[in-house]
């Protein structure tokens, strides 16, 4: 046993470590496998794919990065572009310093609004220069209204935003500056990019590009062609991600982000005496609450909060695993079921009364406790009790504090372990939104925190393997006893589906193979990547004219 745990972490630590860096993760053979199509070749893909704005244009890496490319060749397009990168900035911008970015914004983007008493109440329009003057357009519907300073080289206009929206946005900065300010801004200018600029985009060569992509993001994953492709933990926020699916002959493999920090149940008993510090835990707390507003957003209820299901990826941000017992909520209904792990199930959850989401925040609160006490509310380590007896404690019982919980740490835990889920914190309505307000979290910036930009307080060394033993995963990797029908088969079969979209992508951007395919495939795809030449057909060569004709043209009779 020791000899095989051995042997299993330096296999890991070496494949591990053969991963890090940008292109060495890449398989020899990436430029066969990664070869574009012609764009001949992707016309029925062009036909069937669902031509929306906001999958192809911002929630797809790669068709996020073409559609950008694309509106940088048109001035007003490139202008929207900067408007929302600018936003981005603003919102995760820390805390002290959001009022001066906000203001930024304004004096970059809009004009001041001239006195009520000359004005017309409408919109502020777009800018048009007449003899070096920066002039709005004015309607019934508008108002002539003047740059402000600094505005005067800004030669793109943005897209018509309401006077109103514009002065909103002032008031409320200089009141609080608030991460949501300049979100109905933000919803003009996506409304206006989906329009016209989509159209166009879609009859570009970038959108080609894309296209040629996509088709080489649907071929078929197997077993063979798997191991040239590499995983390093890249995942959605909050979750672990399927990356691939493929069949063998008697598997169905799924092959989700690797989390190479282990789970946090070694981490809570295994490195040093039970439990973690306040801060890291409180930062984890912040990164579940997240995650699991991510899963509620999708009207899913989690409902096995537990240590064995965080998992810790090679940065030391946090991932929700082991979704086997989640469940969509239909929406403005709840649903029952007694399932869960003994100690971590909310007492409507033991009671089998109805619920939607509650079961989850009481997880966070059994979950932030089990890290600063080092063993469960209602249950301590290697304690030997009766599941009954645990049931009647989390039923009846509160839980104990001692000194390692500050107040404001205490204070969430009680909340969150309410008996009655109709005065837990999370379920009044408010959702993640009320949770994250606790002054608990009051010096975590939620919107740096989702685009992973606050460092986290612990980040697992690359050296070390996060785990007590080897052969516990083992024992996880099969099942025994079951028996498929034809009716699974088919499941199987239309599950395998190959690459998932937004996993496959990042890996080609963060390996830079999207990159380098991009500059020097060849000479059509450099041409796309410095212009707007790429996918274009060549132009036909000219034809060399005859004797005849060369003879009668060097005389003047033809031209």
């Amino acid at each position: 046993m020791e000899l095989e745990n051995l042997v299993a972490n330096s296999l890991l630590l070496k494949a591990r470590l053969g991963g890090y860096g940008k292109k060495s993760g890449r398989s020899k053979k990436w430029r066969e496998m990664l070869k574009l199509p012609p764009v001949s070749q992707c016309n029925e893909l062009r036909q069937s794919i669902e031509k929306d704005y906001s999958s192809l244009c911002d929630k797809q890496p790669i068709g996020r990065l073409l559609f950008r490319q694309f509106c940088s060749t048109q001035h007003s397009l490139r202008r929207c572009i900067e408007f929302l990168d600018a936003v981005a900035e603003y919102e995760v911008s820390p805390d002290e310093d959001r009022r001066e970015r906000g203001q930024l914004v304004l004096n970059t983007f809009f004009i001041n609004e001239v006195s009520e008493s000359s004005s017309i109440e409408g919109w502020i329009m777009p800018f048009e220069r007449v003899d070096h003057t920066w002039l709005a357009h004015a309607s019934t519907h508008g108002r002539w209204v003047a740059p402000a300073s600094g505005c005067c080289n800004a030669a793109a206009p943005l897209p018509r935003i309401s006077a109103h929206a514009v002065r909103s946005c002032r008031l409320r900065l200089k009141e609080i500056p608030s991460k949501e300010l300049f979100k109905e801004c933000v919803r003009v200018v996506h409304r206006y990019l989906s329009g016209k600029p989509f159209e166009e985009y879609q009859e570009s060569p970038y959108f080609s590009r894309f296209l040629q992509w996509k088709w080489l993001e649907r071929q078929p994953v197997t077993k063979k062609t798997f191991r040239h492709y590499r995983v390093l933990g890249k995942g959605g926020f909050g979750e672990v991600s399927l990356c691939y699916t493929y069949e063998t002959k008697d598997a169905l493999c799924l092959v989700l982000t690797i989390m190479n920090g282990g789970d946090l149940k070694f981490h809570i008993y295994n490195l040093g005496s039970p439990g973690i510090d306040e801060q890291r835990a409180v930062f984890y707390a912040a990164e579940l609450c997240c995650g699991l507003e991510d899963l509620q957003r999708e009207r899913i209820v989690y409902r096995d909060l537990k240590p064995e299901n965080i998992l810790l990826d090679d940065r030391g941000h946090i991932r929700i695993s082991d979704l086997g017992l989640a469940m969509e909520v239909p929406e403005g209904e709840t649903i029952r079921g007694r399932v869960g792990t003994v100690g971590y199930m909310a007492p409507e959850v033991i009671n089998n009364e109805a619920y939607t989401y509650g079961p989850d925040w009481w997880g966070l609160g059994c979950l932030l406790y089990e890290m600063i006490q080092g063993h469960a509310p209602f249950r301590k380590c290697k304690e030997k009790v009766k599941r009954e007896e645990v049931e009647r404690r989390v039923k009846e019982d509160t839980e104990l504090y001692s000194q390692r919980f500050s107040e404001d740490a205490e204070s969430i835990c009680r909340m969150l372990l309410t008996k009655d889920p109709k005065q837990r914190l999370g379920c009044q309505g408010d959702g993640a939104a009320g949770v994250r307000k606790h002054p608990l979290f009051k010096n975590i910036n939620f919107k740096r925190l989702e685009v992973h930009m606050l460092e986290p307080p612990f980040c697992p060394d690359p050296r070390a393997v996060y785990c007590k033993d080897i052969m516990d995963i083992e024992q996880f990797s099969a099942v025994r006893g079951i028996y498929l029908d034809a009716a699974d088969t088919t499941f199987y079969s239309q599950f395998v589906t190959g690459s998932v979209s937004i996993p496959w992508q990042n890996e080609m951007i963060e390996s830079e193979c999207f990159k380098d395919i991009n500059e020097s495939e060849n000479e059509e795809t450099r041409d796309l990547h410095q212009g707007d030449k790429t996918c274009r057909p060549k132009p036909a060569p000219k034809r060399r004219r005859g004797f005849l004709q060369r003879l009668l043209s060097g005389w003047g009779c033809m031209s």
